[in-house]
């Protein structure tokens, strides 16, 4: 198993108050979804600033998470609710709503399915259009001795899922059609970076990845962080 660690390219500002659950960069716009109960938020940002240019409160029974572009929309998880809703990308209009069972936490697109986490170390397959769910697999991983549960935020890129783990500065790269783990990411310059630069102010956990398509980088961040992070993976000595 392969093992990374990240090298911080650059920081941008990020809005501290942000309880980051999902990120996406999608034809040069940043989208993220924001947390907590009667604070969660649909946000559109300028990736070159930070700057939030759009902005949709979620309804207070909605405990936002997870989130991805798919096409012309995106979609969006929420904790608790059963309930994804889904928005038009261009407008960030609410469209309509699916309904599962089970909580929301992290969520992607791959060759038109969704890839879905509960907290658990499972992956579930689901329907983009409809939601259904179409499958599961367990994350399994060999000569690794950290959590493969708590799986939170993910990303989808080249037929591979990256995913947070939740309360910890690592994610894992887990090949979505076998549950196995094949790299791990130890994301702890970040940590050490943005504690520092948060001296005195309340900041939470490693949350939210996404793939830059157009510098082939990383974006990282976490919830009530002041800074986001571009990246680029290196080996691990």
């Amino acid at each position: 198993m392969a093992r990374w660690s990240v090298e911080i390219i650059e920081w941008i500002p990020h809005d501290p108050g942000a309880f980051t659950q999902g990120l996406e960069v999608a034809d040069g716009i940043m989208y993220e979804s924001t947390g907590l109960w009667g604070e969660s938020t649909l946000r559109a940002l300028n990736p070159a600033t930070g700057e939030v240019t759009a902005r949709v409160d979620l309804p207070d029974q909605f405990f936002g998470e997870g989130l991805t572009v798919a096409g012309d929309e995106i979609v969006q998880l929420t904790w608790r609710s059963g309930t994804a809703r889904v928005y038009d990308r261009a407008t960030l209009d609410p469209l309509w709503e699916h309904r599962y069972e089970g909580e929301g936490w992290g969520l992607c697109e791959m060759g038109g399915e969704l890839i879905m986490t509960d907290g658990s170390d499972r992956l579930a397959r689901r329907d983009l259009e409809t939601f259904q769910l179409l499958g599961t697999v367990t994350a399994t991983a060999s000569g690794y001795d950290g959590r493969l549960d708590n799986l939170n935020e993910l990303e989808c890129v080249e037929g591979m899922v990256i995913a947070n783990v939740w309360q910890t500065d690592h994610l894992l790269v887990i090949d979505p059609g076998t549950g196995r783990v094949v790299a791990a990411i130890d994301a702890t310059p970040l940590v050490l970076d943005v504690s520092s630069a948060s001296a005195g102010s309340q900041i939470d956990v490693l949350n939210g990845v996404a793939v830059d398509d157009n510098t082939a980088t990383l974006w990282m961040t976490g919830k009530l962080w002041p800074r986001m992070y571009r990246v680029r993976l290196r080996p691990s000595d």
